[in-house]
């Protein structure tokens, strides 16, 4: 099966265009920056409400395709069930790996966009008892913000749903124990950046871990850390201006053939 797919008709609600591109923008950075899983796990977002009147409609990879694959026309739309919305795209769905994204989609307000990755460091802090330590410059930035889910098997089952949701809480961040990372959002670019901060906390503390007994940091100190971040300000774009500099970079090196 071909991975590339005719540009939709210019019917198509300019809403749900442009947040298809941004998508296919994020597989392609999430590749760049070594985070893909073969075809496995999931970047969601919801199309907006302009486009579907309220109804709860999703953009997923197509099951089948690597990440450097995934094109703003080829994504799938679904609904919170995992049923495919548009006949015209012949990839199927992976109904089973959207259980985690559609209950939280379906039950935090804020949830626009969900990611998960199985990254090396970040199974690796998941695989620990600890957890995310808090000794570094950048898991200082994430102070309250992560939440632990304890492992249940591959996370296929919808009796899991209640269980992950009163783990993650309002937290915008969970580390799926002995599994893997995942971010929620308001905005695709605002969870790309704290997963990215967390992913970063998790590399650092896998790369010290060798070296002795590393400093930790203060409650206090992790607090005020947490509320300086720029990257979380409004002000400074909620990671806008992260995820566009990512996007230029990731067009520099494999092109712009995602917005097709």
């Amino acid at each position: 099966m071909n991975a590339v797919l005719q540009p939709p008709a210019a019917t198509m609600h300019p809403d749900e265009w442009k947040a298809r591109v941004e998508l296919a923008a994020a597989y392609r950075i999430f590749d760049m920056l070594g985070w893909a899983e073969m075809i496995y796990n999931h970047i969601t977002v919801r199309v907006p409400d302009s486009v579907t009147g309220g109804q709860k409609h999703f953009l997923i990879n197509p099951f089948g395709l690597h990440y450097s694959e995934v094109t703003a026309s080829n994504l799938l739309k679904i609904d919170l069930q995992g049923n495919k919305l548009d006949a015209h795209n012949p990839w199927p769905v992976n109904p089973a790996g959207f259980t985690i994204h559609a209950a939280i989609h379906q039950n935090l307000p804020d949830a626009h966009c969900v990611m998960h990755t199985h990254t090396t460091n970040g199974l690796a802090v998941a695989c620990t008892e600890g957890g995310l330590a808090q000794n570094n410059f950048y898991s200082a930035q994430l102070h309250d913000m992560v939440a632990y889910h304890d492992f249940e098997g591959i996370t296929i089952h919808a009796d899991e749903a209640p269980r992950l949701l009163a783990s993650m809480g309002a937290r915008p961040l969970m580390i799926l124990r002995n599994h893997g990372l995942l971010a929620a959002g308001p905005t695709l670019p605002l969870t790309f950046v704290r997963l990215w901060t967390l992913q970063r906390a998790c590399d650092v503390q896998v790369t010290q871990a060798g070296l002795g007994r590393a400093i930790a940091i203060t409650e206090a100190l992790a607090r005020k850390t947490t509320h300086d971040s720029f990257q979380f300000d409004a002000q400074f774009g909620a990671g806008q201006d992260v995820f566009d500099a990512m996007t230029r970079l990731m067009e520099q090196r494999s092109g712009t053939g995602y917005k097709s």
